[in-house]
């Protein structure tokens, strides 16, 4: 596969003078960005997917507890266009499996909504609610908004600078791009991190005087849960269970379910639409241990056998300031 990825290299260099042009013409103000009264903090990646934007989405929600926040997304995969605001009644084919998992865990405490448009989804948010923050995810390329902060994402085991631009890699801009963030975030880091690797990391990023550097890693809570009874994770007394999961990068998940049970996994793409015979296969299975994401598709199922496990973003050290 990656021998094919290398003969699209020259694509890469054609893909690399697009978006190079675009982001100068933004630069140069060309193409308009549009700010905002109000805070907007961008969270977003060079690279596509897996590196934890949504639990950096919820890990702000939780910072900026007391205050009035909006959740914006693009709804990513979903089957409906244009501008809706998420109710607990809507489904991951109407809003987004991302943006449904935030908006029914944190329910009343935010307003979460999907649109293409970036700018047109904060103008209806402001003039239908007093916000104090507005939150853009998986936004770090949509300049139309000029954000006022922005939160770059890149995973620990395959960082930004050691990617390359599509189809070769997976960088969705250049390199470069790195430069717009106030903050830079390595996720899914080992739990022990040294200070070492620290320092490694750091001197590969090489952090332009106004950026800080945080690490983060990956915690799971205690208790699977579905939407009709909750298991502590400890007192499972199956040995072996069934692991299903349509992500980016199911590695870290599967990885943790390994430390603790015989595992058989049933891993499908990124945002998978579950067909009625892998809803068969899944509901003949004994225990199913699964994402929060994924249980936003799977909730809609009679599959008492299936719990989720939440994760949760702890930082290593400095947390970001913002």
């Amino acid at each position: 596969m990656q021998l094919l990825r290398n003969l699209l290299f020259p694509f890469s260099v054609l893909y690399d003078g697009v978006t190079t042009a675009r982001n100068w013409a933004f630069d140069k103000g060309i193409l308009t960005q549009e700010s905002f009264d109000i805070p907007v903090i961008a969270v977003g990646n060079l690279s596509t997917g897996g590196t934890g934007k949504t639990p950096m989405i919820e890990w702000l929600i939780e910072y900026y507890h007391g205050k009035s926040i909006a959740v914006l997304s693009r709804g990513y995969g979903r089957e409906t266009k244009g501008f809706i605001e998420i109710n607990k009644t809507h489904t991951a084919s109407q809003v987004g499996d991302e943006p449904l998992q935030i908006k029914l865990k944190f329910d009343e405490r935010i307003v979460s909504a999907v649109c293409e448009k970036r700018t047109d989804g904060i103008k209806k948010l402001i003039a239908n609610h007093s916000l104090d923050l507005i939150l853009l995810d998986d936004a770090y390329q949509h300049r139309y908004v000029k954000a006022t902060h922005y939160i770059l994402l890149t995973s620990y085991d395959k960082p930004y600078f050691n990617d390359y631009l599509l189809p070769t890699g997976d960088l969705r801009e250049s390199r470069c791009g790195a430069g717009r963030a106030q903050t830079i975030i390595v996720t899914k880091c080992p739990a022990h991190l040294s200070e070492i690797e620290k320092a490694a990391m750091l001197k590969s990023i090489s952090p332009k005087p106004y950026q800080q550097v945080c690490f983060s890693t990956i915690t799971y809570d205690h208790i699977l849960k579905n939407n009709k009874s909750e298991i502590v994770f400890a007192e499972l007394e199956s040995n072996s269970i069934t692991a299903v999961t349509g992500i980016a990068n199911p590695e870290p998940f599967v990885s943790y379910l390994k430390e603790r049970f015989d595992v058989e996994h049933l891993e499908y793409n990124d945002h998978h639409r579950f067909s009625e015979s892998e809803i068969r296969i899944i509901r003949k299975e004994g225990i199913v241990i699964t994402t929060e994401k994924d249980y936003t598709r799977l909730s809609q199922y009679d599959l008492s056998n299936v719990f989720f496990l939440e994760m949760k973003m702890k930082f290593i050290g400095s947390k970001p300031l913002l």
